[in-house]
Order: C-alpha cells, then sequence, then structure tokens
C-alpha cells in the first residue's frame, strides 16, 4: 500500500508530505484548493506524460516522491526483482519535472523510464475517474478480474500451463525438423562441417600452428643471427669471447697459484668456457638446420588465413572453431535423425491440444456463469449508487478455436448503460468521468478482495449525486477499504464521514503567491471540516453538531 507521498514545487504546492494508513482516506477542500493534485501527482508517478505547466512558478523543478510496502503484493516484488529494482519489501518512486518540460524518474534510487513507471503502477495502484492508467479499463485486467470473481485460478492456471507446454513443444519440434528448410539446413551444415574438420584445431594444435608460422616467417633472420652470436663466441677475432676468456683462465690459474682462495673463481671461469662451447656448437647445429622451405611458409599461412576468415563467418574466436564444429556435428545429427523425435514430440503435442481443449471448455462455462451473476450484481450496485436503471453486461468474445492461448479461448469486454434504453457500451468508451468513477466502485465493491491491487483512488466519485446516494457511496468506498487501501477525493461530507483518515486541501494567498497547504485532520478537525462542507458561508452549533452526528453515525 501508499505509505507516503512528497511533493515539492508542484503547481500551487510549495511543499508537503503525507503519510497515509490502512482504509479509506478522504481528501477534501474548497473548489479550486487543489484536492486533485494528490491523484495528479500519482498518475505523474504512475508514468503519465509530464509538462512544464506541473512547476510552480518561479521554481526550476518540481519533485515528487511515492513510497509503497510491498508486503502484500508479491506481483510488484517479483517484477522488480526481474528488472533488478528490488528493495526488500518497500518500493520508492521519484519523479522530477524540470521547467523546460523534461523529467527524469527513478524506481529505488536507480534510473528509469515513464514506461517502467507504467508497468510497475499498475501493480500499485489504480487511479478510477480518469480514462488514463485504469487497469480496469484494460480488456486483459477485465478478464483477470472475471477470473478473481469466479475462483477460476486453478483453471486459468492449468489452461495457461497447456498452452505454454504446446508452444514450447511447437518450438522443438520446428527446431528438430529445421524450420521450412531442414534440407537446406542439413547441406549446409555439412558444408560448414567439412570446413571446420579441415582447417579447425584444438587449443595445443593451434598454438603450434601459430609458432611455426612465426619461425617459418622468420627463418632466414634466425639462421643469420645464430651464426652472428657463434661468431660472437668462437670466431676468428681476438675479441671473440671464448680466446678472451681463454687469455683470462690463463692469467687466473697464475694468480691462484699464488693464493688458493682464488681457485673457486678459476672454476666459475672454467665452466663458464664449458658452456660458451656447448652454446657456441647448438647455435651452430641450429643455424644449419633452420627451415628454410617456403612451400611449408606458405601451407602454414593458409591454414591460419582460414582460421581467421572462418572465424570471421562463425563470429568466435579461432580458438572456439574446434568446439563449434563439435556444435555444428551435434545439431546435424540431430536433424538427421529427427524423424522419429518429430513423430513423438507431434503425439505429445497433440494429447497436449486435447487437455487443453478440455480445459478451455471448462473455463469458458465458468466465466460464462460469472459474467451472468457479475453483471446482474453490479447493475444492482449501479442503481444504488445513483444510476437507476444503468445496468453492466459482461460480454465474452470467442477469441477462435486455433492454436491454444494462454488466456483461454475468449476475451473479455464490460460493457454498460449508464442510463434506461442507452444501448451498453464498452466502459473504456464511457464519457463522464463521474459515471465511470461509480461504475468502477461498483465493480470494486462486487469484486471486493479479488484483484491484487494494493491502492485504488477515486478522484471526484461522488460528482452529480447528493442525499441518501452519496451515503451509499460513502458507505461503499468505506467498505472497500477494509479490503484494500482507499484514497478518495471528495466534495460531499456524507462521503467524507465514512473516511478511516482525512486530509484538507486549503490555499492561501498573501497577494503576490498561492500556496497550498495540506493536513490531516483530528476528531475535531474532522467535525469542523464536515461542517464547512454542510453549511455554506455561517457555521452554527446545529451545523457542528449535525456534522458530529454524521462521524458518530459512519464510525459506528
Amino acid at each position: 500500500m501508499l505509505t507516503s507521498l512528497y511533493v515539492r514545487h508542484f503547481a500551487v504546492v510549495e511543499e508537503a508530505e503525507i503519510a497515509f494508513g490502512p482504509g479509506l482516506t478522504v481528501v477534501s477542500g474548497e473548489t479550486g484548493a487543489g484536492k486533485s493534485l494528490l491523484v495528479d501527482a500519482l498518475m505523474l508517478l504512475a508514468g503519465a506524460r509530464a509538462d512544464s505547466g506541473m512547476v510552480r512558478a518561479g521554481s526550476d523543478r518540481a519533485e515528487l516522491t511515492a513510497e509503497f510496502d510491498l508486503s502484500d503484493l508479491p506481483e510488484a516484488r517479483e517484477w522488480l526483482r526481474r528488472e533488478e529494482l528490488d528493495e526488500e519489501d518497500t518500493c520508492q518512486l521519484r519523479r522530477v519535472i524540470r521547467a523546460e518540460g523534461s523529467s527524469r524518474a527513478w524506481i529505488n534510487g536507480r534510473p528509469a523510464n515513464a514506461s517502467q513507471l507504467g508497468e510497475l503502477a499498475t501493480m500499485l495502484v489504480e487511479i478510477h475517474g480518469q480514462h488514463e492508467h485504469q487497469a480496469l479499463l484494460s480488456r486483459a485486467h477485465q478478464l483477470e478480474l472475471l477470473d478473481a470473481y469466479a475462483g477460476n485460478e486453478s483453471l486459468v492456471s492449468q489452461v495457461r500451463e497447456l498452452a505454454t507446454q504446446w508452444r514450447e513443444l511447437g518450438q522443438r519440434i520446428r527446431k528438430l525438423s529445421g524450420g521450412d528448410d531442414r534440407e537446406q539446413r542439413i547441406e549446409l551444415l555439412r558444408h560448414e562441417l567439412d570446413e571446420l574438420e579441415k582447417w579447425a584445431l584444438p587449443a595445443d594444435g593451434l598454438v603450434e600452428l601459430e609458432a611455426s608460422h612465426k619461425r617459418l616467417a622468420n627463418a632466414g633472420r634466425l639462421a643469420e643471427g645464430a651464426g652472428g652470436v657463434v661468431e660472437l663466441i668462437d670466431g676468428d677475432s681476438e675479441f671473440a669471447l671464448r680466446r678472451a676468456l681463454g687469455r683470462a683462465q690463463l692469467e687466473m690459474s697464475k694468480l691462484a697459484a699464488l693464493d688458493d682462495r682464488l681457485a673457486p673463481l678459476l672454476e666459475l671461469l672454467d665452466n663458464a668456457s664449458i658452456q660458451l662451447t656447448e652454446a657456441s656448437d647448438g647455435l651452430g647445429r641450429y643455424a644449419m638446420d633452420v627451415d628454410l622451405d617456403p612451400e611449408r611458409f606458405s601451407e602454414v599461412d593458409t591454414h591460419l588465413t582460414r582460421l581467421h576468415e572462418l572465424s570471421r563467418r562463425h563470429r568466435v574466436s579461432t580458438v572456439e572453431l574446434y568446439d563449434k564444429a563439435a556444435t555444428l556435428r551435434d545439431e546435424l545429427a540431430e536433424l538427421e535423425g529427427a524423424g522419429d523425435a518429430v513423430d513423438k514430440l507431434s503425439r505429445q503435442r497433440q494429447q497436449l491440444q486435447q487437455r487443453y481443449d478440455e480445459h478451455a471448455a471448462t473455463l469458458s462455462r465458468a466465466r460464462e456463469e460469472a459474467a451472468t451473476r457479475l453483471g446482474i450484481e453490479v447493475s444492482a450496485l449501479m442503481a444504488e449508487l445513483g444510476m437507476s436503471g444503468g445496468r453492466l453486461v459482461i460480454e465474452l468474445e470467442a477469441a477462435g478455436e486455433g492454436d491454444p492461448d494462454v488466456q483461454g479461448r475468449e476475451r473479455c469486454e464490460l460493457l454498460v448503460s449508464a442510463n434506461p434504453g442507452q444501448p451498453p457500451r464498452p466502459l473504456r468508451k464511457v464519457a463522464s468521468g463521474g459515471e465511470l468513477a461509480r461504475i468502477s466502485l461498483a465493480i470494486e465493491v462486487a469484486t471486493l478482495g479479488k484483484d491484487t491491487i494494493g491502492t485504488m483512488v477515486f478522484d471526484e466519485v461522488d460528482t452529480g449525486i447528493g442525499g441518501a446516494v452519496a451515503e451509499v457511496v460513502g458507505q461503499k468506498l468505506r467498505a472497500l477499504g477494509g479490503q484494500r487501501q482507499v484514497l478518495c477525493v471528495t466534495h460531499l461530507p456524507q462521503v467524507a464521514a465514512q473516511g478511516h483518515a482525512h486530509l484538507r486541501v486549503s490555499k492561501a494567498s498573501d497577494g503576490e503567491s498561492t500556496r497550498t497547504r495540506i493536513e490531516k485532520l483530528d476528531a475535531n478537525g474532522r467535525r469542523d471540516e464536515l461542517a464547512r462542507m454542510l453549511g455554506g458561508v455561517e457555521i452554527t452549533r446545529e451545523t457542528k453538531a449535525h456534522a458530529k452526528q454524521m462521524l458518530d453515525r459512519a464510525q459506528a
């Protein structure tokens, strides 16, 4: 449910922070005070289009923040988890609207777009009385509501599962069959596999091939370099290393004869002479053995070139080509031997189709029965809510007898006639906001506790009514508040008296600027506000007594 709403520099509101609790919260105030600003703020946080006119005059931006408790909203928690926006059992929606008209949004402190706000908001809050942002106007939601009213959850789950399995089997069959071009796919796989089996190498073979290419490409330089080093070690020059070392050995042996402590150093020079001899011999052999074979180099170079071409074609690295060949080999074997598997899967799919048809038919009958009952119940409630002669018709339209559908074999459309003699029209096309709000209220009351949305907002639900009907509207809202959190903007004391909590919106001006104030009323404040709503210009003692009586009766 909604736990708090913070607005700053929004329209005529300089700054306000409101805490919300469970049950029915009513919002009242003078005409033009800005009662609907709370609804407007929630709509913007639900992804509605923003414009610069929503920013308070003289401010550079408006800020809106709403916090929700998701303890009883598993669907919203799961959505946040999938989007990696989760934050335990709480959710914060924030939006900033700049004076030039741009806006930014955040979910739990992470950047989000308007589409994400809208998708999440449909699980958090349902706003009645406006044509936008209402889950009730969605045909998919109408079908869900009908199923919830009928208690079809198990049947719906079975139908969805069978349809999903049927589709998954279809995908497996198409994959095994190679789609519509199985033979072409097999031919292509054979060609690609032949190339990969000819050129692709395991990791160690690829390393050896690259090393061989490097040696062959530099064979001349290697032979020449090795010979040059031999000349430095063992050449005819008096500066050759072995000649210089020989002279050093001779001199050191004379010195060691004079001092035994130099004997270990003489030994080191002797060892160096042995190692230089071995290095010279080894380099000489290496220089003679270096492969100067141009044909072999051409073969290795061609092999590497083909590997790089295949790497680009298959979009994998050269070292992954060997594994790619194994993957293609498995796919080819699967396609070549797919006949029996496809036949088996096709039989399973036919069985799933039969089971789906049986469950879908049962679901259709349950929906038809529930549609009649819900239509009668809502029509009766519409009469109680001041729409005498109005009626609701729930039309189920066949979705076809073709492939299994996760929603079943029909679609739902709520048709409404607000006045006697008028033909029923789709609920989403009802023009009057007040009528739409009351029809929505009737449907919500009839399906009390059936949907999963935690917060419902009714904006001017009491437009065009009064007296006893207004009291009935208030009672229905209070009953709804026993199951869900309800926020209602009202101008009727009969409705306001039914609230579990009461917010008053007032406006003040100093001649230069106008400010809107939002306050939560205590018992005396509620009595005075109801008296104002009842009494007009002059509030008498009798008016206050009447207001207190209304409150006492409503709370009782």
